[in-house]
């Protein structure tokens, strides 16, 4: 992924100032099959009134629909390009299952155009690869994690963020959260292998 870079300061304020580095990102439209608007509703209320004055405006962005489920079991995915996206923190991955299906994902640290993935209990514990916590070894790093079985990935999600399964015990495994919280989630729950990109 792209690594940060120190500028070059011509004024005070740029003196620690880390730009991001766009230079391993795909120069491509996003995919308009899996776009939706974004609707503006800044100021005003569910009537459409309003209600707060001088909000708004800005410049027309789309919502790429990212796949925080990974129900496609043991198919394996061919990452087609590393992509920006407007209203989050993390780059997306173009992802082509052989069964012609394409969706995005959060894109893992270290995910190359040309890597594969997979989901399912039989994946391996490499980057970008969705597996229940059950089948995960002890230490691995991970993100976009469930809270319940099932219903999408809840937390991690972030930019430079990941969480570490430390424990399981029972039918619960113990993660560490970025803050520090331990949590304890079922060990049914899915997460994804690796620490989120970093574009900032």
């Amino acid at each position: 992924m792209p690594a940060n870079r120190r500028l070059n300061p011509t004024t005070p304020g740029q003196r620690f100032r880390i730009a991001p580095n766009y230079a391993d990102l795909t120069s491509r439209k996003p995919l308009k099959s899996l776009l939706i608007p974004r609707k503006k509703k800044a100021g005003r209320n569910n009537t459409g009134k309003q209600t707060v004055p001088y909000r708004g405006g800005g410049h027309k962005q789309k919502i790429r629909l990212v796949d925080f489920y990974r129900k496609k079991i043991n198919i394996p995915a061919t990452v087609k390009s590393i992509e920006y996206d407007p209203i989050r923190t993390a780059f997306l991955a173009l992802i082509h299952y052989q069964d012609g299906v394409k969706s995005y994902i959060i894109a893992p640290k270290d995910l190359k155009v040309g890597d594969q993935v997979t989901a399912g209990p039989q994946a391996p514990p490499d980057i970008g690869n969705a597996i229940p916590l059950a089948h995960m070894p002890i230490g691995t790093i991970i993100h976009n994690i469930e809270l319940n079985p099932g219903a999408g990935a809840a937390c991690v999600r972030s930019a430079g963020t990941y969480a570490q399964l430390v424990a399981r015990e029972g039918k619960n495994a113990t993660i560490k959260l970025p803050s520090g919280e331990m949590r304890m989630v079922q060990k049914a729950c899915i997460a994804t292998v690796g620490a989120v990109s970093n574009s900032e």
